[in-house]
């Protein structure tokens, strides 16, 4: 497999970076987008929103013999635009709801007309409420930081 076979095509990293930022999304800022969206498109539904279990798999030190960790709760949903356009969205919990929004804004994400609205309300802010959570995060880590030195005495 060469290089270029392993690098996604940038629609399908945009796709991968919205589909991921909306798996993320609170329910509250995909409600909140969708209430401020003024021409609310008809949907329907393919699958679900439905909930289920998947194995969380790990392996021993990182990178050694893989194992069962155990299960998680993942909900998802498929929904078709009036337009044609499938829209899919997974996460973690139960929140019907959020999966459900998230779905329709992955297929209005895949629209022209709509990209812009996705991007600069829903993924946007989503996307710098994790910059600030992660920051937040690493300064508190970095506050925590000990910073050890050997000092040497005499010649050795």
């Amino acid at each position: 497999m060469d290089v270029a076979e392993q690098t996604p095509a940038p629609e399908q990293a945009g796709r991968r970076r919205c589909i991921s930022l909306l798996a993320r999304a609170t329910s509250d800022e995909l409600g909140t987008a969708w209430e401020g969206l003024a021409d609310k498109p008809d949907t329907r539904a393919v699958r679900g929103p439905e909930t289920g279990l998947v194995m969380v798999r790990g392996r021993i030190g990182g990178g050694g013999s893989p194992f069962n960790l155990g299960e998680a709760t993942v909900t998802r949903a498929t929904l078709s635009l009036q337009s044609g356009t499938i829209g899919h969205a997974q996460a973690l919990g139960t929140d019907k709801r959020k999966v459900r929004l998230a779905a329709i804004f992955d297929a209005l994400w895949q629209e022209e007309m709509t990209r812009d609205y996705v991007e600069s309300v829903v993924l946007s802010p989503v996307e710098d409420r994790i910059a600030a959570e992660e920051k937040a995060k690493a300064e508190e880590t970095a506050a925590t930081r000990v910073d050890f030195f050997t000092m040497v005495r005499g010649d050795d």
